[in-house]
């Protein structure tokens, strides 16, 4: 008997690390008609923070985990779903408790009966690669064989080996740090008007990342109930920012670098509109940190404690603001300039980011909702020999009262 499927896509063989190949399936058609998960995969980031700061780790890779679940057979001819249940984690702070809890977990797999693969388990090791990082009690470090991949390349020559050097460096670019104006020089050869010439400049840029990638930073996930530390940094061609919290010895620990190259039609922003720019780039880029604590932005900018003590903006200042409600943000005044000298590095030399900064109220991605008061609006019209007009008065949560008033004209 000949069946007709709805749906049809490309199978996609995949090389192992080990020379087998895995099959896998191009689903992207079917993911777009499936409806929204009502409780998505935690993010990389989060996943990566929970497991660090443990004595005892144990990892279990399930053998097949995608083909032990049980699918609705109205669904077996579509054979397109994502499970958590593929790679587990067993963490604790001691060997004795470690044990405890490697019990209950397999009491668990037995119950379900779910097999675990052998080959890819690991039992009570105190660090290993997790996503793409290296997690341990000390903190979240970079991939040795990513940062070796960068130090064992020749210096590119064409724009292909440029753009693959900066796709590496893509990889680890929460590490980056104090790679300063060197980078420029780099960008500038892939502009369409400059000819790809590797001159001193480039090669001296060169080197000096690969003398930052001898020893990059150990960054720590935040401690829930404290403050994070959020710096900023704007220059002529970057946004910068690093998003840090106090330890228990009240040193700065950093959790997160960022930086993005500014677009074109962002230069003619004035230095205020770049500051407001750089802020909802990193609530954009960080909200799933963001989004959980209290947030003090360090500055010592005095305009941005004009944003949030009197909100009274037009056009894109205001849209920004609107989107900076849902967090919970407080100015502080900058009295060490330890973070901003970092941020300032980083604004200097960003990694290649040129995307543009979306300040649409679109919440198909937001992985935390917390409920708050809702605004208020009082709406009225009025005419008179003069013309006409309206007025609007906006009731911010927090109770500041922002007034507009806005004269029409009207044309046959």
């Amino acid at each position: 008997m000949v069946e007709y499927p709805k749906w049809m896509d490309n199978a996609i063989p995949v090389l192992k690390k080990d020379g087998k190949v895995r099959v896998c399936v191009n689903f992207q058609d079917l993911i777009k008609a499936s409806p929204k998960d009502d409780f998505p995969l935690p993010h990389i980031d989060m996943l990566v923070d929970s497991t660090t700061g443990h004595s005892m780790l144990s990892f279990m890779d399930v053998f097949f985990g995608y083909s032990q679940i049980l699918m609705a057979l109205e669904d077996m001819e579509k054979t397109s779903f994502i499970t958590e249940w593929d790679d587990m984690i067993v963490k604790s702070q001691d060997s004795v408790y470690h044990l405890a809890a490697l019990e209950r977990f397999f009491e668990r797999i037995k119950q379900f009966r779910l097999r675990l693969n052998p080959k890819k388990c690991t039992f009570g090791v105190t660090s290993r690669k997790l996503l793409g990082y290296m997690v341990s009690k000390r903190g979240i470090e970079a991939d040795s064989d990513k940062i070796k991949a960068i130090l064992d390349m020749p210096a590119p020559r064409t724009e292909k080996e440029i753009r693959g050097i900066l796709g590496r460096l893509r990889y680890i670019n929460r590490f980056i740090v104090r790679l300063t104006d060197i980078y420029e020089p780099i960008f500038r050869l892939l502009r369409k008007s400059q000819p790809t010439i590797w001159d001193d400049q480039c090669q001296h840029a060169f080197e000096r990342i690969r003398e930052y990638l001898l020893s990059p930073p150990v960054l720590v996930p935040p401690t829930p109930g404290r403050p994070l530390l959020l710096y900023l940094s704007v220059s002529n061609v970057a946004l910068g920012c690093m998003l840090a919290q106090l330890d228990d010895s009240g040193k700065e620990r950093a959790i997160y670098y960022l930086s993005k190259r500014i677009l074109d039609y962002e230069m003619r922003y004035v230095m205020i509109e770049r500051y407001c720019l750089a802020l909802v780039w990193a609530t954009q880029r960080l909200r799933h940190y963001m989004t959980e604590y209290l947030v003090h932005l360090i500055s010592c900018l005095n305009p941005l404690r004009y944003l949030f003590d009197r909100p009274a903006l037009v056009g894109r200042l205001m849209r920004w603001l609107v989107l900076l409600t849902k967090f919970n943000i407080h100015y502080v005044t900058q009295k060490s300039i330890r973070g901003s000298i970092i941020a300032d590095h980083l604004s200097s030399l960003p990694v290649s980011d040129g995307r543009a900064i979306d300040d649409d109220f679109l919440d198909e991605d937001v992985a935390t909702v917390t409920s708050l008061s809702g605004w208020h609006m009082y709406f009225d019209g009025a005419a008179n020999h003069s013309g006409y007009g309206i007025g609007v008065l906006l009731i911010a949560p927090h109770g500041d009262h922002i007034p507009r008033s806005v004269r029409l004209a009207f044309s046959d």
